[in-house]
């Protein structure tokens, strides 16, 4: 009987003990629960903290992003201003530098000499000026030649004439003399037939140019000027002003004259 008593009580006492320990696990489980509950909820505190100063900032980004973009329309519309006021001033001054009488000539090249639509032209072999039309139009030189006279000079073909203005008669007695290096042939509009005209070379200066050129001799009497400067002539060498005449005449009125 006693045993037996002893058995229970023994056995009572072992299920106590299990029944405390459960109940101890039971409230550290519990705790542990709560524990991670506040850690949780304490990092989503901080990432919504963390959150809100980030669209803080980026919205102070966008402001800071707004107000250079305003900038930026500001210095365009300053600029555009200023280019627009200086193509003013910029054709302001063109226009007053068109209304001056004798304009100088722009974007000229710097191995180009300008030449008048009419220059003096000085021939090396008399050392007589005449006054030439200088004409783009026309792609050979041409002289006013009379009282042509062809001869033989060391079994080549030469040619004499005389070059004059229809005033200088004096120049009559000056002859011109010059090898012919061709002939050429042409046909007037007025007559059918091709005229024969010979061709010759000769030194002639017209300001600072000094060059060999050929000529072909014609009857130019019914011409303004003896002399006609054409485009072999100023090619690589010179640009023409036809608004001007004798550019290269020092001390002359006619070099400023643009009728």
């Amino acid at each position: 009987m006693l045993k037996r008593l002893a058995l229970m009580m023994a056995i009572s006492a072992l299920t106590g003990c299990s029944s405390v320990k459960e109940d101890n696990f039971h409230k550290e489980t519990l705790s542990a629960i709560k524990n991670a509950e506040l850690s949780i909820s304490q990092r989503l505190t901080n990432l919504e903290l963390q959150s809100s100063h980030q669209a803080k900032y980026i919205d102070g980004l966008e402001t800071e992003i707004n107000s250079l973009k305003h900038q930026m329309t500001r210095l365009n519309q300053h600029m555009y201003q200023i280019r627009k006021k200086d193509k003013s001033e910029q054709k302001a001054a063109s226009d007053i530098q068109q209304e001056t009488e004798y304009p100088p000539v722009q974007d000229v090249p710097a191995n180009k000499i300008i030449l008048g639509r009419v220059e003096h032209v000085t021939i090396d072999s008399i050392q007589q000026t005449f006054n030439a039309r200088v004409d783009t139009g026309a792609a050979t030189s041409s002289l006013n030649a009379a009282n042509i006279e062809e001869f033989e000079r060391n079994g080549k073909k030469w040619v004499r004439f005389h070059l004059s203005e229809k005033t200088a008669d004096s120049l009559k007695n000056h002859w011109i003399e010059a090898p012919v290096i061709r002939y050429v042939k042409i046909r007037q509009s007025t007559n059918n037939e091709a005229e024969r005209r010979a061709v010759v070379s000769l030194w002639v200066s017209v300001g600072k140019i000094h060059e060999r050129t050929e000529f072909t001799l014609a009857n130019r009497s019914h011409m303004s000027h003896p002399v006609l400067l054409g485009r072999e002539f100023i090619r690589d060498i010179a640009l023409v002003d036809v608004s001007r005449k004798f550019i290269h005449t020092p001390n002359s009125k006619s070099s400023k004259n643009k009728s």
